[in-house]
């Protein structure tokens, strides 16, 4: 016969206690608070990072000061700001680097951009130091934001560092020019991104046979987002042998 007594001597149906009710609450409030307030902080500072760049190049007649000072009136701004006052305005910036990159990009377009930048390059190439510095950055940036044959195609599993052991890489290309020619022994080889957890930044090229990559049902966009959480976070939580659903479209 059993007692009414027993399920509240049983630990495992005692209820929380205050203090474990408020740590669980408090946990939950960092899991929701820490991405958002990261996310800020981290734009944020970028944002000031880049002001505090570019702003001493602009001239005094454009700065944020000056501007308000011309647009208020001398008046109404040192009602506002004070005499002495400093208007700090996060993001202009920003926002003359915006105008200016542009206004460049669209000068390197045309013949005289074209021609401006040859000669500028040549003048480079004389320069030993300078040379070596100029042409890396410059195949960085070629190849980070050039917008052809620079996105990943699909996310695979391939067994790396040694058999039976798994990783996540991601297929960029085929393997082409010498590389393919003398590797493989004949069989197309694969150029494969194998990123390190947390930071996919950084990682290893690597070469596979074809046949020893197993490509994944997962977009590029959820394999980054697993090999960040260090396998954490599952494009499809609900059922992890499954790939997520692609959102519906809208409409």
């Amino acid at each position: 016969m059993t007692s009414p007594f027993e399920d509240l001597s049983n630990p495992k149906h005692r209820k929380p206690g205050l203090f474990a009710s408020l740590r669980s609450s408090f946990l939950t409030g960092i899991v929701v608070i820490a991405p958002v307030g990261l996310t800020i902080w981290l734009f944020w500072s970028l944002i000031g990072w880049v002001d505090s760049f570019v702003l001493p190049f602009v001239p005094q007649a454009y700065q944020p000061d000056e501007l308000l000072l011309r647009v208020l009136g001398p008046e109404t701004y040192a009602k506002w700001i004070g005499d002495e006052g400093h208007l700090n305005i996060r993001g202009v910036g920003v926002v003359f680097f915006l105008l200016f990159t542009i206004l460049v990009g669209w000068l390197a377009k045309g013949i005289a951009g074209r021609s401006l930048i040859r000669t500028a390059e040549r003048l480079v190439d004389r320069m030993p130091v300078v040379r070596s510095v100029y042409s890396g950055v410059k195949q960085i940036a070629e190849t980070v934001l050039a917008q052809s044959d620079s996105s990943f195609e699909k996310a695979c599993l391939i067994e790396y560092p040694r058999r039976g052991i798994w990783a996540i890489g991601f297929v960029s290309t085929r393997a082409k020019g010498e590389v393919a020619l003398k590797g493989g022994d004949g069989t197309p080889l694969l150029s494969i991104f194998v990123p390190t957890t947390p930071n996919p930044t950084s990682g290893f090229l690597l070469y596979f046979p074809e046949t020893d990559v197993i490509e994944l049902d997962m977009s590029v966009e959820d394999a980054a987002k697993l090999v960040i959480s260090a396998g954490l976070v599952y494009p499809n939580p609900k059922d992890p042998a499954t790939p997520a659903k692609a959102p519906a479209p809208a409409g």
